[in-house]
């Protein structure tokens, strides 16, 4: 391949006079364009033929990783594979044309398909009423959070302002409590890394007519079961709170449990997540909002319709192809998976917290860490190997956590061959532990520095012509 089309910017291939177009004569005459609205010089456009157009934005789309090119174990994330069903389904024209200000009447297939998804996440959640308003995770739990709001505010209960969440939470929790104008309790985890029960004891009794909810994820974010849910969820109640579920990691409680039957009250659901809609590069994203019954009354008004319409045809698509009998298989599948990797290379890489996990788990790095490889460096590594690195740093547990979520769609070909090039990087951490440190080398750009680039990010390409001119 030619590394010139490969790497360079499209402002670098440019040569004065390359045109990839011609347009035709101009029959509409000439036109003058107030001087306000006139540039002071000419754009500096790239000047480029047709076909190194289409090569350059080729090549570019190659650099991208997608979980139609890759395995991707990005812990958290839950990147599984996204059936093509589903773009045929949110293509279809009589959906995909709507508009959001048609009349109700004009639009009562999209507001069915709506009725049917709810109905199928209530049976699913165990849970009674669903918004959709929600346009992304972040956006449901404020939305969930400010159900909870209201429902305290309506019975006069002014001082339940503060939200108990776990040291493990997802970063959105106490960021979502803090918006909703909520203050943050922590409740510390104990040595198997689950919810400490005596410490959560301890806050209830200091804070019991202060407290407004309890925010769970389930499993955690160390992939771990919490198993005394209906514990903590009577501890909850009888102080007056309410119990908030994450939907985060919903997809490995798929076939086994449900939300609404372990006692909480609100959750959210990332439908770009759970119910595989592609989700890199920040979205589109979906977060429906689902409450048990005499909640639904304080959904707040976060946006006047039903949230990102294509995502959830995705969603609905996705359950009605598995239906009933094969969606019990997804949770088992992804814990299945997930306990197979984690078995595989915990003798090379530090597993802080032994026995079974579900979804996703966390190593500590490398066992061995005499050879100062990081877990920035196997990440780095990895990509050498055509893999997607798993989530690094996170949770904050741990100095060098290194989640890997697998999903049930992944293959036990493609697991081993995830193993195999997981434990070579350990094998050369320990015998050339320079090349790991320097990696990628195949990857069009280096190693960068990630805290100057996101600090001081480069957005606009500097025209050396106009360099030229100014000298």
């Amino acid at each position: 391949m030619n590394n010139r089309l490969y790497g360079s910017l499209i402002f670098e291939l440019s040569k004065p006079g390359r045109k990839g177009y011609s347009l035709p004569k101009n029959n509409f005459g000439s036109y003058e364009i107030p001087a306000s609205m006139q540039r002071a010089e000419e754009a500096d456009l790239p000047e480029c033929d047709e076909l190194t157009v289409v090569r350059h934005y080729t090549n570019l789309s190659n650099n991208n990783f997608g979980v139609d090119t890759g395995f991707y174990p990005l812990g958290s994330c839950t990147m599984k594979y996204n059936p093509k069903i589903n773009e045929e389904m949110a293509a279809l024209p009589q959906f995909q044309t709507l508009h959001p200000e048609q009349p109700a009447e004009t639009v009562k297939g999209a507001l069915a398909l709506v009725s049917l998804l709810e109905r199928s996440l209530c049976e699913l959640t165990g849970l009674a009423h669903f918004t959709f308003k929600p346009y992304a995770g972040a956006h449901g739990e404020l939305t969930g959070l400010m159900t909870i709001d209201n429902y305290h505010r309506s019975r006069g209960d002014l001082a339940r302002k503060k939200v108990i969440v776990p040291d493990s939470a997802h970063g959105t929790n106490p960021a979502s409590a803090a918006v909703c104008g909520l203050e943050i309790i922590e409740v510390k985890s104990d040595s198997r890394g689950l919810v400490d029960l005596f410490d959560l004891e301890r806050l209830v009794e200091l804070e019991g007519p202060n407290i407004a909810a309890m925010m769970m994820t389930n499993p955690n974010t160390l992939g771990l079961f919490e198993t005394r849910i209906p514990e903590i969820a009577k501890l909850i109640h009888d102080c007056g709170g309410l119990m908030y579920y994450d939907g985060a990691n919903l997809n490995p409680m798929l076939g086994a449990c449900r939300p609404g039957d372990m006692g909480f009250d609100v959750m959210h659901i990332n439908l770009h997540k759970t119910f595989s809609t592609p989700h890199g590069g920040g979205g589109p994203g979906s977060g429906p909002v689902g409450v048990r019954e005499g909640l639904q009354a304080f959904f707040p008004v976060v946006s006047p319709y039903h949230g990102n319409f294509g995502v959830m045809m995705r969603a609905y698509a996705y359950i009605l192809t598995l239906g009933r009998n094969e969606i019990k298989h997804v949770g088992p599948l992804a814990t299945l998976n997930a306990n197979y990797i984690k078995e595989s290379l915990k003798d090379v890489y530090e597993l802080p917290i032994d026995g079974l996990c579900c979804h996703e788990f966390v190593f500590d790095g490398l066992k061995d860490k005499s050879t100062g490889v990081t877990t920035m460096d196997v990440a780095k590594r990895l990509l050498d190997y055509g893999y997607h690195a798993p989530t690094i740093y996170f949770p904050l547990l741990f100095h060098e956590s290194l989640m890997i979520e697998p999903t049930e769609n992944e293959s036990k070909e493609t697991l081993d061959g995830f193993i195999a090039v997981m434990r070579q990087i350990a094998e050369e951490a320990w015998t050339n532990p320079d090349e790991v440190k320097s990696a990628p080398h195949t990857t069009p750009i280096g190693r960068v520095d990630d805290v100057l680039a996101a600090k001081h990010p480069v957005t606009t390409y500097k025209s050396l012509k106009n360099e030229i001119v100014k000298e």
